[in-house]
């Protein structure tokens, strides 16, 4: 898989994590005026309008094959209609920084379907403990020994869920689109477009129940937060996505989340005043060192790996 017009990959993956860090942000914005249905279908659109400027730009064919368009459903519905309502659902119950922050839970989910999916993959001592840290910082951001209000349990509870479908996501991508030979732009573009296409009878379904995408009048805010979502978000950020997935693999695609709670911890409290908890920076750090130990990059001493995998004697 060769770069993007010369672009390396590492260049991508920077770009998409700064530019995904700052998602949960727009998110919020766009929360503003719109409903978590609204958001994802707007976002979903804008990209898909970007996306095809520089398709025909590029002159990049979409894919033909039927077999890659079954794929790119699945794909758009675990990468983009389901992930992107639960998260805008999410962030009316919690802060933009603690979304941003389980977001960092995505190469912990994606290593479980790895394991799964890949009878060639073995949970080795390193994975399993690093899971363990992981699922321990996800108790910490949370700040389990406070009382958590219901609201905020749902909003967490689906965000959880759209890290779990990007979990999947990641290697179903690897696994099934890998081969095609399309370019990341051909894919991104179909992934978008089928993904904005899944929420229309949502949409539609919403505003006939006497519901409504749209909350209160347009801010200016709003507009620039969701044509960046959309652009940037759902448009050239599913681009460095699928050429990160294609040419390095789903797990360092997924290990993206690195940096992303990094910034979003960093414009939520400063550019939108949210307050930080001191349990929510900590929770990540251990949630990072899950995924650090999970992925090999930080080995545990020999005592530690054996205890972590050793059954309780009580």
């Amino acid at each position: 898989m060769r770069p993007i017009h010369g672009i390396p990959w590492q260049v991508s993956f920077m770009a998409l994590g700064l530019i995904w860090g700052c998602s949960f942000l727009f998110i919020k914005l766009g929360l503003q005026s719109f409903s978590p249905v609204g958001v994802a279908f707007g976002r979903l659109a804008i990209g898909a309008v970007v996306l095809l400027f520089l398709a025909r730009w590029t002159g990049t064919r979409l894919p033909r094959a039927r077999s890659t368009w079954r794929h790119l459903a699945v794909v758009a519905l675990l990468f983009c209609s389901i992930p992107f309502t639960l998260f805008a659902y999410g962030e009316t119950h919690v802060s933009s920084i603690v979304a941003g922050i389980i977001n960092a839970v995505t190469p912990l989910t994606t290593l479980i379907v790895v394991l799964v999916a890949f009878p060639e993959e073995r949970p080795t001592r390193e994975r399993i403990a690093g899971l363990a840290i992981g699922f321990v910082g996800v108790l910490v951001v949370l700040g389990v020994w406070e009382n958590l209000g219901g609201g905020e349990i749902v909003g967490v509870l689906a965000c959880v869920a759209a890290v779990c479908c990007y979990g999947i996501a990641f290697p179903y991508t690897r696994r099934h689109l890998a081969a095609t030979g399309e370019s990341p732009i051909a894919l991104a573009t179909g992934q978008v477009l089928l993904g904005a296409a899944f929420l229309v009878p949502v949409v539609v379904a919403t505003e006939a129940l006497g519901g409504s995408t749209m909350a209160t009048p347009i801010h200016t805010s709003t507009l620039l937060g969701m044509v960046a979502l959309g652009a940037l978000g759902s448009g050239i950020a599913y681009i460095l996505n699928t050429q990160i997935v294609l040419a390095a693999g789903s797990t360092t695609a997924s290990a993206v989340t690195y940096m992303t709670p990094l910034v979003a911890v960093s414009v939520g409290s400063l550019l939108l005043g949210e307050p930080l908890s001191w349990h929510q920076p900590m929770g990540a750090i251990v949630v990072l060192l899950g995924v650090a130990v999970t992925q090999g990059r930080i080995r545990m001493p020999e005592r530690l790996r054996i205890a972590a995998v050793k059954p309780s004697a009580g």
